[in-house]
C-alpha cells in the first residue's frame, strides 16, 4: 500500500487513524536498486537512517545523500573520507566534514540539544572515536559534555571531573589500552555507562580486543559495552537513554 492510497482510505473512513499509524511504522522505503532507503526509520525508532560511508561507490554515496536530504532535511554519515567530502560537496555545498571523527553531515535545521550525556575519553588518541560519539549524539538532539584525556594513569584528572560526570543522564567511556576507564566511572556514578573499546594500544592490546574483554568483564554494575571503535553505536544508545530521562524529568516537572 502506498502513502496516497493509505491517506485516501483514512479520508473515506475505511481505515482508522490507529490503523494508518500502524501501517506507516512499516512503510515506506525507497528502492534505488543499489540501496533501499528507510525514510520512516525516525517514525519507528526516533532517529533517522545514518549513512555508513566507508566502502561506498562515489556515485552511490552522492545519490544517497541527495535523497535522504530531500526527505529528512538532514543527513548524518560516519566513517567518511576527505575524498567523499569533496564529491558530496560538489552537489551539496553546505555539507560539513570533520576529519577527526570522520563525520559527514548536512544539518540545515539543527535539533534543540536536550538533557545531558557525558562523553569521556581515556587519552587524546581515543578522541576520534569519542568525537564520532559526541557529534552523533548532538545530531540526534542531545546536549554533550566532552571530558577528554581523563584516563586512569592519572586518575586525579578523572576525579576532578566527578561533578560534571554525575550530572549526565548517561556516560560514554571511550578507552583503548587495557580499557579500565569504564569500570572506574561505573563505580562513581548512578546512571548508565556505555563502554567503547578502541583499537588504540601496543601489540598485546590486539587491536582493541584487550579493552573489549576488560569492559565485558567489568566488576562495576551498570556498564554496557559496544563494539571496538563504535562511537556511533554508543551515541545512539546514549541518546535513547537520555531521551527517556528527559521525558521523565518533563513529566515530574508538570
Amino acid at each position: 500500500m502506498d502513502i496516497r492510497t493509505l491517506l485516501e482510505q483514512v479520508q473515506e473512513g475505511t481505515l482508522s487513524l490507529d490503523q494508518a499509524e500502524q501501517a506507516l511504522k512499516d512503510l515506506p522505503y525507497e528502492d534505488m536498486g543499489y540501496a533501499k532507503l528507510d525514510h520512516h526509520r525516525a517514525l519507528r525508532s526516533g532517529f533517522p537512517e545514518t549513512v555508513f560511508c566507508q566502502g561506498k561507490a562515489d556515485e552511490h554515496l552522492i545519490r544517497i545523500y541527495e535523497h535522504l536530504l530531500d526527505k529528512n532535511g538532514a543527513v548524518l554519515g560516519t566513517r567518511a573520507t576527505a575524498h567523499q567530502f569533496e564529491i558530496v560537496k560538489e552537489v551539496i555545498p553546505d555539507v560539513q566534514y570533520d576529519p577527526i571523527s570522520r563525520i559527514l553531515k548536512v544539518e540545515r535545521t539543527p535539533r534543540p540539544k536536550k538533557g545531558c550525556v557525558a562523553i569521556c575519553s581515556a587519552g587524546t588518541a581515543d578522541i576520534p572515536v569519542a568525537e564520532e560519539a559526541a557529534q552523533t549524539a548532538e545530531f540526534f538532539g542531545t546536549h554533550v559534555e566532552r571530558i577528554y584525556d581523563v584516563g586512569v594513569a592519572g586518575i586525579h584528572r578523572l576525579l576532578a571531573q566527578r561533578d560534571r560526570i554525575r550530572q549526565a543522564n548517561c556516560v560514554v567511556a571511550v578507552a583503548g589500552m587495557e580499557g579500565a576507564l569504564a569500570t572506574v566511572i561505573g563505580g562513581l556514578v548512578e546512571n548508565p555507562v556505555i563502554a567503547v573499546p578502541t583499537s588504540v594500544g601496543y601489540g598485546a592490546s590486539f587491536g582493541g580486543l584487550s579493552a573489549l574483554l576488560t569492559m565485558l568483564n567489568s566488576c562495576a554494575n551498570g556498564v554496557s559495552v559496544v563494539n571496538i571503535d563504535n562511537g556511533y553505536g554508543a551515541a545512539y544508545l546514549a541518546s535513547q537513554i537520555n531521551r527517556l530521562a528527559v521525558g521523565e524529568e518533563t513529566e515530574q516537572g508538570e
